[in-house]
């Protein structure tokens, strides 16, 4: 895939620069497409303010466009798209809209109402806008999801939040948009729910790259970075293939469709705001990338599981500590501990990573791995050569029933690559050749670990900061080094870790978590081994309590 890619920005000056003071890793260059009003002769954006609503909820959609006219449309987005509302020759209307919308909001009138049919099915639902571009149609779309009525044992959740933190619509996002400097990310620690979403991150071409990289690099070949070459060279959001539906849900939805299993959807915003959202449920998925959760979604999930329900995580890189302020418009995450205002007064709540010692909830606790043990696997310099699949610890676990594995075996390797980009793990020891978790770092004494691959910090610059990564390992130090004093000897020396498939059980209910972001691979490629310990789990998982496999 990624031979067949232009060459990254400034690649020839790159490769010929001389050194400059301190690195400039960013690929946060010049050319990226930031969305927002103003940027271009032809616009149209809209949102609404809520995302999830139950049958016969009304829906107010919020418009902006220099078109004269526009048009909107709703599309279940499954395996076969299906229309269920429309809306044509809209006046159109532009709106002032505040510099700073990526973090107060849009503020747009309300344009257009709906309400949400009573024979909808469950699902992500695409808002498209439509205008006339001099002949060419010109379409952006946002989403609204319909909740389900608790007809399936099997509730998809949404990762609204790790989306909002990554959405750069209006200038800035959790990682960078902030200051003059475009090689410096200055992130912004408040981000609106209300506003657009970043192009790519809800629809996009289905061969557009992923951060996973399928490529093996040959000897001295520079790092590469399919999915932002992509996105600077197609007018995508740099961040578009880190978050959300159109890179991870949807396949997994479409796969699941494919499988004959139905799914009921629910966003993370759902558990915040109902810690009954799970109630009746007997297994609650997470897909692709859950790096944001409040203390509220995890309080939902963790009663969730201790009565009973399972957690199927197919995800990776649970990291972060967010709250939700300002009627729950607005997302806040620091991220740096002093920073945050309620980090003399309020300690357990600050917006920082989860392993915080003030805040005393390891990741591990909920999920059984965590976002800081290893991280990275086959993206730019990060593990670039790894097999890029799991490897077999425990052949005899359930959830290789079926699957001919054994111990020592790679499945979903390269091109495929369900172990790659970022990944969750634990602090780990050897014991007769098999991987047990030392506790040091919250994981639960029964988590059994049933496959792993390698992982490792960031990305190691060789380059003297000529080459852009997109995790540099002097980043992820500084970090460490902020919220640890002193730092635990499971980040001291190179830092590698490792990717985990694990499971565990927690008062009447269980885990299992697939810890890497691109599980989903597995099951679009078809990889029949990931596909086979998916449909083990979601069998398994169908009935709450006890884990007799249904007949």
């Amino acid at each position: 895939m990624a031979d067949n890619l232009p060459a990254p920005p400034h690649a020839e000056a790159v490769r010929h620069a001389e050194p400059q003071p301190g690195p400039r890793y960013a690929w946060s260059v010049p050319g990226f497409v930031v969305e927002r009003p103003g940027m271009g002769s032809v616009e149209a954006w809209c949102y609404t303010d809520e995302w999830s609503f139950d049958p016969g909820d009304t829906v107010e959609v919020r418009a902006h466009t220099t078109a004269d006219s526009y048009s909107l449309r709703l599309v279940r987005d499954g395996i076969r798209p299906e229309e269920v509302w429309s809306a044509r020759d809209l006046p159109g209307r532009a709106h002032p809209t505040p510099e700073d919308a990526y973090a107060v909001g849009c503020g747009w009138p309300v344009a257009v109402t709906f309400e949400v049919g009573a024979d909808w099915p469950s699902g992500l639902y695409l808002l498209i806008i439509e205008v006339d571009d001099g002949g060419r149609r010109h379409e952006r779309e946002h989403f609204i999801v319909v909740r389900g009525q608790r007809r399936t044992p099997h509730a998809l959740i949404l990762t609204t939040s790790t989306m909002t933190s990554y959405n750069d619509w209006g200038g800035a996002n959790a990682y960078r948009g902030l200051g003059d400097d475009p090689y410096a990310d200055v992130p912004s620690p408040r981000l609106s729910v209300r506003r657009p979403i970043a192009r790519g991150m809800l629809r996009k071409p289905p061969h557009a790259p992923r951060s996973s990289n399928p490529h093996t690099p040959a000897l001295g070949e520079l790092p590469r970075h399919p999915a932002y070459e992509w996105a600077h060279t197609h007018g995508y959001s740099r961040h578009h293939a880190d978050a959300f539906w159109a890179t991870y849900e949807r396949p997994f939805a479409h796969w699941a469709e494919g499988e004959g299993i139905t799914l009921d959807y629910l966003t993370q915003h759902d558990l915040h705001r109902d810690p009954h959202a799970l109630d009746g449920y007997a297994n609650a998925i997470i897909v692709g990338h859950d790096e944001y959760w409040t203390a509220a979604m995890r309080d939902t999930v963790d009663a969730f599981v201790e009565q009973g329900g399972h957690i199927s995580r197919f995800a990776g890189n649970f990291l972060w500590q967010v709250r939700l302020e300002d009627e729950e418009s607005v997302q806040v995450c620091y991220k740096l501990p002093e920073l945050d205002p309620l980090f003399a007064t309020d300690p357990v709540h600050v917006t920082t990573a989860w392993e915080w010692p003030p805040i005393g909830r390891p990741g591990s606790q909920t999920m059984g791995l965590n976002g800081m043990a290893g991280v990275y696997n086959r993206y730019g310099s990060a593990a670039p050569r790894s097999s890029g699949g799991f490897t077999v610890q425990r052949p005899g676990h359930w959830a290789f029933e079926d699957t001919d594995l054994h111990h020592g075996d790679v499945f979903g390797g390269a091109p495929i690559c369900v172990a790659a980009f970022e990944l969750d793990g634990c602090d780990y020891t050897v014991r007769r050749g098999l991987p047990f978790p030392t506790g040091s770092d919250g994981a639960p004494d029964n988590l059994e670990i049933i496959a792993m691959c390698p992982a490792v910090g960031g990305e190691s610059d060789r380059w003297q900061g000529q080459v852009p990564l997109g995790a540099p390992m002097v980043e992820v130090e500084q970090i460490i080094e902020v919220l640890f004093d002193p730092v635990p000897d499971r980040f001291t020396g190179e830092f590698y870790g490792s990717g985990m498939v694990a499971s565990f059980t927690k008062g009447e209910g269980s885990v299992f978590c697939a810890g890497s972001t691109e599980w989903v691979n597995g099951l679009r490629l078809h990889d029949p081994f990931t596909e086979q310990i998916t449909r083990n789990v979601l069998r398994r998982f169908s009935a709450r309590g006890n884990l007799v496999v249904p007949q």
